[in-house]
């Protein structure tokens, strides 16, 4: 585990704000809990707590006293720092980072200025109303028989980061579809489907008083007066099992059934209309990681020749963003995500991305905007390697050369 500076230390401290997924009253603590194993981290998580995240010898995370009672019952052993009773203003240098009417705007000129290759679309609407925008890319006027890779970003509300790393793919693609050969063949023989925020409302109410809030879910109206609903524990496969909390008051609370949020009803009726698609990629923040099924329980998917396939592009896609590539449940349980669901019921190879930071102490959720360009950088190359592979993911376990030189 790395050793951080005091001043480090501070540096998060004074990052973080009043304003979690409980009342907003309530005091937060920066939570250090010495654990070692899966199975403690578990036990952790089935207690209601996001976990941000994993060291080789302890978990962080921030909660409320209640939070840490709770842990502190288990019998851990906890480190807990108060964090300052202060709202962090939204930094100016923040700008580059798109709100919801933005991100949509973005969308609309990107298929304004690219109108044979892009189209915006819509697969739903949130709780509050709010169109769940996205675009498909494709060269190709029989895009609907194409093979399909799907990217997403923003199932969890603060992860302002998440919809940059996508929306940035977007026009990456449509920018350089005319002038780069390689992206123009991805384009001519494959659609790609960009959504980049899943959960507009929670985004939006993050930054709607000028300061964070560190909100993680939705925002249903719950029947004990909380608000949220986990959107990343809702939907079926594992639903309502370990790490997905039964408490509505919980950052990990599931909902009271599967797929009761429209969030994720439109998600998932989107991705079973496309009957092509064949890779998913779910951007998420922090802690650099490359996940991937399952993430419910400890045992691997069926399929061993799935699993070859999903440790092979893991490992492969790690090689250009240095992230670290493991299967979901080797941090701990976590039910009701979104990859496991894609994989369980569709056989879609379903990745997720935990982008940067790797700690909290570089900035945690909220990294600052200096950190959307080299994280677009570094997933460019394993984007492209998702979308070429989209043809047919298995032909990874057997490639003798590489006709797009993907592979260094």
């Amino acid at each position: 585990m790395a050793r951080h500076s005091i001043s480090a230390v501070i540096a998060f401290l004074c990052f973080s704000i009043v304003g979690f997924a409980r009342n907003q009253q309530d005091q937060l603590y920066s939570v250090r809990v010495s654990v070692s194993t899966a199975e403690q981290r578990t036990e952790i998580a089935n207690a209601g707590i996001a976990i941000d995240k994993v060291f080789s010898d302890s978990i962080g995370f921030i909660g409320t006293k209640e939070d840490i009672k709770r842990v502190e019952g288990l019998g851990f052993s906890i480190k807990a720092s108060e964090l300052p009773r202060r709202a962090l203003d939204f930094p100016s240098d923040d700008k580059n980072f798109h709100n919801y009417s933005e991100t949509v705007a973005s969308l609309d000129e990107i298929a304004k200025n690219h109108p044979k290759i892009a189209q915006r679309f819509s697969i739903g609407k949130s709780l509050e109303g709010r169109e769940i925008t996205g675009i498909r890319l494709s060269g190709n006027p029989s895009r609907d028989s194409l093979p399909t890779a799907i990217f997403m970003g923003c199932h969890h509300a603060r992860e302002h980061l998440s919809v940059e790393v996508p929306l940035k793919l977007a026009e990456y693609l449509a920018n350089n579809y005319e002038t780069d050969s390689r992206v123009k063949s991805l384009l001519d023989t494959r659609e790609v489907v960009i959504v980049p925020m899943i959960n507009p409302d929670g985004a939006e109410y993050d930054i709607s008083s000028g300061s964070y809030k560190y909100w993680r879910k939705n925002r249903r109206k719950n029947d004990d007066g909380t608000y949220g609903v986990d959107l990343n524990r809702n939907y079926g496969k594992g639903f309502g099992g370990a790490g997905a909390s039964s408490s509505p008051s919980s950052d990990t609370y599931h909902g009271p059934e599967a797929f009761s949020e429209p969030e994720t009803q439109a998600v998932r009726d989107w991705v079973r209309g496309r009957k092509k698609a064949t890779v998913l990629l779910s951007f998420h923040t922090f802690s650099e990681l490359i996940l991937w099924p399952f993430g419910h329980t400890y045992d691997q998917v069926p399929s061993k020749t799935d699993q070859d396939v999903f440790e092979t592009m893991g490992k492969k896609m790690a090689t250009w963003n240095k992230y670290t590539p493991q299967k979901s449940s080797e941090l701990y349980l976590a039910s009701g995500d979104t990859t496991d669901w894609a994989y369980d019921e569709l056989k879609i190879f379903a990745f997720t991305f935990e982008l940067t930071p790797d700690s909290m102490f570089g900035g945690g959720f909220y990294p600052g905007a200096e950190a959307i360009e080299p994280t677009f950088k570094a997933n460019i190359e394993p984007a492209l390697y998702l979308i070429e592979k989209a043809e047919n993911p298995y032909s990874v376990l057997n490639e003798s050369v590489d006709p797009l030189r993907l592979i260094p």
